[in-house]
């Protein structure tokens, strides 16, 4: 499997949200099959989805009361769930063999693309139209870290990835093909010890964040027109970064600080925050949900190997980390 180019906590909850005041989080549970947690509101229990995995599957939502969820098998091979409202489906098996963790977004209803490395470390795309999925194709690039992918409109992807100079590669779709090419990516610059982390607060821009090799946070973004240069949000972190925007111009990101708790920091909109501590003591990335403007909701997996929760609640955090089991 490609590792982390460091000893970084890695992301072991993946989840989103398709309205408001609905969460639902994924993990893999002690046998390695798929749990699954919601809020709707008020906490559901830990059900088992079956399966075994070998990388934590990726999420997306398309509409409401819809989930789709493509993960690697003990073959390497992807396998997808979905539930459609009325109840969950079985696995459907996708073939390929992945060397990562696979990433998946939505770009319109009805549609998703999902992407993974390959044997040869290269870049491998399959797609849902509605109707059927699109034969596997073969992205070009040869990674070390997992990728990432954000859809910032319709018929509009953005995929990043480290390559084996460590510097960030980007490639991109839109309605005239793939940039710079189909196998071609773009040079995006820095030296990253983690995986990028991208959102997008809204059409044509994009906000990328890393860990450099000074393990301090690392930003760049798409302005439109023209990609800013990186620059040092400071910190000092031993985990991969989180990210979630929940408004136009309005980032907040996340890290595990050498005291292995939790830190924020909000763009908004004219500067960036201080650095603030939100304490828990965690073994995992943070993740990070936004169900409407002005909510955030933070999970880690702690030393007792629990999910925990904590939620900014438009005027304040909440008090305490709350056990999710």
């Amino acid at each position: 499997m490609v590792a982390l180019k460091a000893s970084l906590k890695a992301i072991a909850i993946t989840g989103v949200s398709w309205s408001t005041n609905r969460l639902d989080l994924f993990r893999l549970g002690p046998s390695a099959d798929l749990q699954h947690k919601w809020w709707g509101p008020g906490w559901g229990g830990w059900e088992s989805l079956g399966g075994t995995f070998t990388t934590l599957p990726a999420v997306a939502s398309w509409g409401s009361n819809r989930l789709d969820i493509m993960g690697t098998g003990t073959d390497l091979g992807a396998y997808h769930k979905w539930w459609a409202g009325a109840g969950w489906s079985g696995y459907e098996a996708h073939g390929g063999v992945f060397t990562s963790p696979l990433t998946m977004t939505a770009w319109s209803a009805n549609r998703l693309d999902y992407f993974g490395l390959g044997t040869d470390s290269g870049a491998y795309h399959e797609s849902w139209d509605g109707s059927a999925w699109s034969s596997y194709e073969y992205l070009g690039g040869v990674f070390t870290s997992p990728l990432v992918v954000e859809s910032w409109g319709s018929n509009r992807l953005d995929i990043f990835g480290l390559g084996t100079d460590s510097q960030l590669y980007h490639k991109w779709w839109s309605p005239s093909g793939w940039g710079p090419s189909v196998t071609d990516w773009e040079p995006r610059g820095g030296t990253f010890n983690s995986p990028p982390v991208v959102v997008s607060w809204g059409l044509n821009r994009l906000d990328v964040f890393g860990i450099g090799t000074d393990n301090a946070m690392y930003h760049s973004a798409w302005t439109g027109t023209v990609w800013t240069n990186w620059e040092s949000l400071g910190g000092v972190f031993t985990s991969v970064p989180a990210v979630v925007a929940w408004g136009s111009n309005r980032l907040d990101v996340f890290g595990i600080g050498t005291d292995d708790a939790m830190y924020h920091k909000a763009w908004t909109g004219a500067a960036w925050q201080n650095w603030e501590s939100l304490g828990g003591v965690f073994t995992s990335a943070p993740t990070v949900i936004s169900w409407g403007p002005n909510r955030l909701d933070c999970f880690g997996v702690g030393t007792d190997n629990a999910v925990y929760h904590k939620a900014w609640l438009g005027t304040s955090w909440q008090a305490n980390w709350e056990s999710l089991g």
